[in-house]
């Protein structure tokens, strides 16, 4: 054994000072919107839940929390009108990640819904990549805010309201007949074209449709379909705060 332990010594510091390097910085979810909303966290495989997967954010508040320091993944959304039935069983009309509660703990959430997606602390100079995406759709505005870092560190996201110019096919309602969410053409006609599905997963044959164009012009720092432009995964080294702003 005595061979070995040099060995696992050096790479036991080896992983050490490379955690050592990772810049510890916050991640912020504001809700500016007029409205409750009740964002969802959900991890790759592999990485941690934060902040249990899911809490309730109130009209024009935020909530901050450390960003892991070493490296992970996954993604934020946001739950839209939210409610708990007398049997308490939570449930949303978007976003639902069907736990019955307030906390996704790690589940995803049903479409539509707009989402931003993370890949933290990655590669060589310590990169937070970021996008948004809504590749499953759209319920609420959304931004990425980055503060300081260094490298490409754009805003990027949805300012617009897209639920008052949606497509008449790709409406959700809710039950009082108001437009809750926008559907991406995969949810709404399940089609291999529009899924990027089958023959259609390559970047040469899954192409934008009118409907994803509908999406891109509105927002076209967003990705609206599946073999969309890499290019708008943007990578920030060290930044001090990573914000999710709804309704920015």
């Amino acid at each position: 054994m005595a061979f070995y332990q040099p060995l696992l010594i050096l790479i036991s510091l080896s992983v050490t000072l490379s955690t050592a390097t990772l810049q510890p910085f916050l991640l912020t979810v504001v809700n500016n919107c007029p409205f409750t909303i009740w964002p969802a966290i959900q991890p790759n495989s592999g990485h941690p839940i934060l902040e249990n997967g899911g809490f309730c954010l109130p009209a024009l508040s935020h909530r901050s929390f450390p960003a892991p320091i070493t490296p992970w993944s996954g993604r934020i959304w946001a739950r839209t009108h939210c409610y708990t039935s007398p049997s308490h069983h939570f449930s949303c009309a978007t976003g639902d990640c069907g736990t019955g509660k307030l906390e996704c703990m790690g589940n995803g959430g049903a479409p539509p819904a707009t989402l931003a997606q993370f890949t933290l602390h990655h590669g060589p100079n310590d990169l937070s990549s970021y996008a948004v995406s809504l590749v499953d759709g759209f319920n609420v505005p959304m931004t990425v805010t980055p503060h300081e870092g260094n490298g490409v560190c754009p805003v990027v996201g949805c300012k617009g309201d897209l639920l008052a110019t949606c497509p008449r096919v790709l409406q959700v309602r809710a039950s009082r007949g108001y437009v809750v969410g926008c559907k991406s053409a995969c949810e709404a006609f399940g089609k291999d074209e529009f899924c990027c599905r089958g023959h259609f997963n390559s970047p040469q044959t899954c192409k934008p449709s009118g409907y994803s164009e509908f999406f891109k012009s509105a927002c076209p720092s967003t990705f609206t379909y599946a073999h969309d432009t890499p290019s708008l995964t943007h990578e920030c080294s060290a930044p001090r705060e990573l914000k999710v702003i709804f309704c920015h």
